[in-house]
């Protein structure tokens, strides 16, 4: 009697051991999917200034195109096309705003203080989301490597992770702008 005891008392520990696993994969993953809606809507947010930006005309025609069109098409880009998109636009960035002179543009241009601010924001926020992306990625995977959760399966059907990897560097300019306009006190 006592070593069916011990043995129920062992399958209850079994059982409790395996839900609680199952329920942090599960946290893991809503996390992943909260980072990834918060991700979403940085990168929305980064190009729709920067499509704004594009039609202010504020610049060059040609500069005014590549960052209406890196923009577009990372507004619409798919899932196995977005990372791609979003690097395209980190670079036509870099590349519009080469120079402080095309910083100074925008914010003397109507409403532009404002704009650069947004700006500013949005290339400083992409890379932090997709940081936090990343790490809860990095969490899940972790927990799914464990050959417990693959024995008793229990990731169930949910993908494997992916990371979010792309190119987020922000154009030198823009930072150097916001460490100016914080000033030597922040």
């Amino acid at each position: 009697m006592t070593t069916v005891i011990w043995i129920a008392a062992a399958l209850v520990l079994i059982a409790l051991y395996l839900s609680w696993t199952a329920g942090r994969l599960d946290r893991l993953h809503a996390r992943i999917d909260a980072a990834r809606a918060a991700l979403d809507a940085q990168l929305l947010r980064r190009a729709s200034i920067a499509q704004e930006l594009a039609t202010a005309g504020v610049f060059d025609p040609a500069a005014s195109m590549v960052l209406y069109q890196a923009a577009h098409a990372a507004r619409l880009a798919r899932d196995e096309q977005r990372e791609v998109a979003e690097s395209e636009l980190s670079q036509a960035l870099r590349a519009v705003f080469a120079e402080t002179a095309q910083v100074r543009a925008v914010r003397d241009a109507p409403g532009g203080e404002a704009t650069t601010e947004e700006l500013i924001a949005a290339v400083r926020r992409v890379p932090m989301a997709r940081r936090f992306h990343n790490d809860a990625v990095r969490a899940a995977r972790a927990v799914r490597r464990h050959r417990t959760v693959r024995w008793f399966r229990l990731a169930g059907h949910a993908p494997f992770p992916l990371a979010f990897e792309m190119d987020d560097e922000p154009p030198a300019s823009l930072t150097e702008y916001a460490v100016r306009a914080e000033g030597p006190g922040h």
